[in-house]
């Protein structure tokens, strides 16, 4: 079959989720398979089988941290997925990971830290006890989840290299290797995949490192084994398979948004008041509860506003979004 060449593709360009996969769950509806992802049918046997896979992981529960909805489904969690290294198809890293390797694993410590280097990823997990959390998860496409994390703060992890005064933002670089993630071959965006927070969202007690999900390590689609996630931002500002981490004095240029910034900014903070240019922000559709489903309001800072609103005073949210 003929490969399709798409390095002149823009983000912007990119067709929206919603009528992108419109044919899928139209006839996933007709089929009965309302919210599962039309895979392959090997593949889906392979990445969704309805049991957790990988290494059970020790942890414990934060009640703290747990909202009240149900949590999705494992299917749901590893079966629809955004991570472009893989391919651009909600079902493409399901059906793609399996070729990334994530044993062996370093981790990069770079800029203003007073302790910098390559650390082993074993080394770091030793240190951090793991912790549950249920956490909402909200895609910029309008669609949401809800995911048993499991990992340790991310603040944490950051102490541990003494960041210095004059570390104001954290950058956070994805593993760059066209061999393992095959949509790297493609130029749908300028690789690696950089994201980035300010030093202050980096360090407050909603921001988790994440190396698991439903008790067992994580799996390849979802970002293993290192990723970040920020539950009241959108999600692609949770980098995955993270290898380098980098404190610097400067705001990071970060992917999305030199790719289409008029789409995509650097905070990317969960505001239903802010529409995407090319669809509402108003509402959300929950993973797995099937297509036609009604859709749920967006709440503010996707439901963290009372813990996070604070980070933001005095920042027009429109401008800053």
């Amino acid at each position: 079959m003929r490969s399709i060449r798409l390095p002149d593709i823009r983000p912007s360009d990119i067709t929206p989720e919603r009528y992108f996969h419109m044919r899928r769950r139209l006839l996933a509806s007709a089929l009965g398979l309302t919210g599962v992802a039309l895979l392959p049918t090997a593949t889906r046997a392979a990445a969704t089988t309805g049991a957790p896979a990988g290494a059970a992981l020790s942890y414990t529960r934060n009640p703290r941290f747990v909202v009240a909805d149900k949590p999705n489904s494992y299917e749901d969690i590893t079966g629809y997925n955004n991570f472009y290294e893989f391919g651009i198809d909600k079902s493409d890293p399901a059906a793609n990971a399996g070729s990334l390797r994530t044993r062996p694993w370093n981790l990069a410590i770079a800029g203003e830290a007073e302790i910098t280097g390559s650390f082993h990823l074993e080394d770091i997990l030793k240190a951090h006890p793991l912790e549950e959390r249920i956490y909402r998860h909200r895609c910029v496409e309008a669609w949401s989840m809800v995911i048993p994390w499991i990992g340790f703060p991310l603040a944490d992890l950051l102490k541990r290299f003494r960041p210095t005064a004059r570390a104001k933002f954290v950058e956070f670089t994805t593993l760059h290797d066209p061999q393992q993630m095959p949509g790297q071959r493609r130029g749908v965006l300028d690789w690696p995949y950089v994201e980035g927070l300010r030093i202050d969202e980096a360090m407050h007690p909603l921001a988790f490192m994440v190396v698991g999900v439903y008790g067992r390590e994580l799996p390849n689609q979802n970002g293993a084994p290192l990723r970040v996630h920020l539950p009241w931002k959108y999600g692609f500002k949770s980098g995955k398979s993270i290898v380098r981490i980098r404190f610097t004095e400067r705001q990071p240029a970060t992917t999305w948004p030199m790719s289409s910034p008029g789409e995509y900014g650097f905070y990317a903070n969960v505001n239903p008041e802010v529409d995407h240019p090319r669809w509402s922000q108003a509402t959300e559709r929950r993973i797995g509860e099937g297509f036609f489903a009604a859709r749920h309001p967006t709440l503010m800072f996707n439901g963290y506003a009372d813990q996070v609103a604070s980070l933001y005073q005095g920042l027009d949210l429109r401008r800053n979004f």
